[in-house]
C-alpha cells in the first residue's frame, strides 16, 4: 500500500484544510475548516476555520493501535471535543454565526473493509482493478450553492468581468446557507454541536478488486468550464479520480492551480473563490 498526500493553501490568510496521517490506525482523512460569520481568532490570529480543522486533525492522529472503537463514536467524539474547545474561547454555542465547523472525509483500512465517515463537502472515490470508478460518498453542500452559483453565472452572462462585483452579487446568499447547517433542508457538519450527529454519514465497503482510494476536500474538486456546450459522458468526479490515477496527486493539484492562475476574476471556470485550499490523500493497493 502507498499513501500520497498534499495539502496547499489557497488565496486565504490561513489553510484551513487539514490532512488526518494515523499509519497506527490505518486511519487517513482529509477536514475542511470554514470560519464563522462572527470573526474569531485564535492566540496566534488563527481563524475559527483554522482552528477547528487542526483540532480535528490532532484527536485522530493522537488515536492509538489499541483504540477499537468504531469511526461512528471517533467521528462523534472529535465533534464533541470541537464543541468543548468553542465554549472555552467563548463562542456562543446557540449562535450558528459564531461556530467553528469543518467538513470531513476519514476511512479505516482493514484487511478486508474499508470503514468510512463523512460530512459536508469532502468525498471519498474508490478505483477498482478493472477501472470503473466508485463515489462512495455524497457532496451535501452543492445543492445549497446552485442558486448562489446561478446568480454568479448570470452576473457574468450580464457582462460583469470581475471577481468582486460578482462577489458583491452573491454574498447574501453564501451567508444566508449558513442557518442551514445540520438541518433536513442545509448541508452536514462538523460545528460541535449535538445535532451534527444526525447528519454525518457512516459505513463500510468490502476491499475486493480495490485499486485505489481518493479523498479530497472541495478545493481539489474536477474544474467545471462555462459555458460548457461539449457531452460530458464522464462525471467531473470520476475525471478527477482517472487524472489523479494517471497523472499523480501533486501533478493534478499543479494543473488545477495553473488553470486558477490563468482565470483570476473566476469567469472561465465560475468559482467563488480564485483558489480554495487543496488537500487529498491519494492510497493505491
Amino acid at each position: 500500500m502507498a499513501v500520497h498526500h498534499i495539502s496547499i493553501q489557497g488565496t486565504g490568510e490561513w489553510n484551513e484544510d487539514a490532512v488526518v496521517l494515523n499509519e497506527k490506525q490505518q486511519l487517513y482523512g482529509v477536514i475542511d475548516g470554514a470560519t464563522s460569520l462572527v470573526p474569531f481568532r485564535g492566540a496566534n490570529n488563527e481563524t475559527g476555520g483554522r482552528l477547528a480543522s487542526q483540532l480535528l486533525q490532532r484527536y485522530f492522529e493522537q488515536l492509538t493501535s489499541e483504540d477499537c472503537r468504531d469511526l461512528e463514536t471517533l467521528t462523534n467524539e472529535a465533534n464533541f471535543q470541537l464543541g468543548e474547545e468553542m465554549r472555552v474561547s467563548g463562542i456562543r454555542m446557540d449562535d450558528k454565526r459564531e461556530l467553528w465547523t469543518a467538513a470531513i472525509a476519514i476511512i479505516r483500512i482493514t484487511d478486508h473493509h474499508i470503514e468510512y465517515a463523512q460530512a459536508g463537502d469532502c468525498m471519498l472515490m474508490a478505483l477498482y482493478r478493472d477501472g470503473s470508478v466508485r463515489t462512495i460518498t455524497r457532496d451535501h453542500v452543492s445543492h445549497i450553492g446552485d442558486v448562489p452559483m446561478t446568480t454568479w453565472k448570470e452576473g457574468i452572462a450580464s457582462g460583469i468581468r470581475t471577481k468582486a462585483a460578482l462577489r458583491e452579487k452573491v454574498q447574501p446568499l453564501l451567508l444566508r446557507n449558513k442557518d442551514k447547517m445540520n438541518t433536513d433542508d442545509g448541508y452536514s457538519v462538523l460545528n460541535g454541536l449535538p445535532d451534527a450527529e444526525k447528519y454525518i454519514e457512516y459505513g463500510k465497503i468490502n476491499r475486493i478488486q480495490l485499486a485505489g482510494l481518493l479523498l479530497v476536500t472541495d478545493g481539489l474538486f474536477y474544474p467545471e468550464e462555462w459555458p460548457n456546450t461539449a457531452s460530458e459522458n464522464e462525471k467531473l468526479d470520476e475525471k478527477l479520480l482517472r487524472r489523479v490515477a494517471s497523472d499523480g496527486l501533486e501533478n493534478y493539484a499543479e494543473w488545477l492551480l495553473s488553470l486558477e492562475k490563468d482565470d483570476p476574476e473566476c469567469i472561465r471556470y465560475p468559482r467563488f473563490k480564485i483558489s480554495d485550499d487543496k488537500s487529498g490523500v491519494w492510497i493505491t493497493f
